[in-house]
């Protein structure tokens, strides 16, 4: 189906629009001629291809006031607080910025009645289903494995047309979070430092923040999929050692990473994308290769590591 052509004119909504996925997803979508409206918390967003609007998604009367307003034919709720801390403080505030801020989201678009298509972002992190003593590895995994129940109760009780995409290891340019492993990577490289990580012997199927944004607008179109969780990942495993040793050869093989300083998280999840599913269901094949991904990544925080 032609995204082109369904997103000309149309009035969409991104949650978490400042973010690193939402950043990307705003200007694909202002390019293809949507009218997009950006929600966003804390990171007020800069550029021309959304009208902002600063929204606390749990506040159930605030979401429902920008929904009745701009009666969004497609919503995409990528806000979310993304730490995989096992702590326990981490718990309520997990719980507020994921579960209750998308059960916020799913009550108001049904309520509108006018969304076409709900898209939700869930994780690699949550359970696999199919195991009925599943446990969540943290807060984090807990509140998407919950959205992904609600998300399907709300689409076989209420008939919201809902699809739930199962993101992998996202990188690319313009990660905001400077934390995470492949700016954090890149940013020490480019100073002539070496990285200090854990073990490195995580399996990760990562997938270039391009590729996500496709297969979500995609998601967005595709009739059929109501109610079902679709895999956004390569379908390929690369350990974190190797992700940060090709980083590091690309821009000064000379520096080598000290692995096992920081501490391995418990219960880390290893999982790939079932690509073969996807590509029957979707038609979609995520398309950058890792090396190529990474040289762009690099590319651009050279040019904007100062910004």
């Amino acid at each position: 189906m032609d995204s082109n052509s369904t997103f000309q004119g149309a009035s969409v909504l991104v949650t978490g629009a400042s973010g690193f996925i939402g950043t990307h997803l705003c200007r694909h979508l202002s390019q293809q001629g949507a009218r997009v409206t950006g929600a966003y918390l804390n990171n007020v967003p800069s550029g021309d291809h959304a009208e902002w609007v600063r929204l606390d998604l749990t506040d159930l009367e605030a979401v429902r006031d920008v929904i009745h307003n701009i009666r969004p034919g497609f919503i995409f709720h990528l806000a979310s607080c993304v730490e995989g801390r096992r702590e326990l403080d981490a718990v309520l505030p997990t719980f507020e910025n994921n579960l209750t801020s998308t059960i916020n989201v799913m009550i108001a678009a049904q309520e509108a009645g006018c969304c076409k298509r709900l898209v939700i972002t869930n994780s690699q992190e949550e359970p696999e289903r199919s195991d009925p003593n599943a446990v969540p590895s943290s807060p984090y995994a807990a509140s998407k494995f919950a959205a992904s129940a609600y998300a399907r109760m709300f689409h076989a009780l209420y008939g919201l047309s809902i699809v739930i995409a199962r993101v992998f290891m996202v990188y690319g340019p313009e990660q905001k979070d400077r934390r995470k492993l492949v700016p954090y990577t890149i940013l020490k490289a480019l100073e002539g430092k070496a990285p200090e990580l854990s073990s490195g012997l995580r399996k990760v199927d990562w997938i270039y923040v391009c590729d996500v944004v496709d297969g979500l607008l995609q998601l967005s179109c595709q009739p059929g999929l109501e109610g079902q969780t679709i895999e956004l990942g390569s379908g390929q495993s690369h350990t974190i050692k190797e992700v940060v040793e090709e980083i590091l050869g690309q821009i000064d093989p000379a520096i080598k990473g000290r692995f096992g300083v920081v501490t391995d998280r418990a219960m880390e999840q290893e999982r790939i994308a079932n690509v073969s599913e996807t590509r029957t269901k979707l038609d979609w094949l995520a398309r950058v290769e890792l090396e190529q991904g990474l040289a762009r990544t690099i590319a651009w925080y050279r040019e904007h590591r100062g910004s």
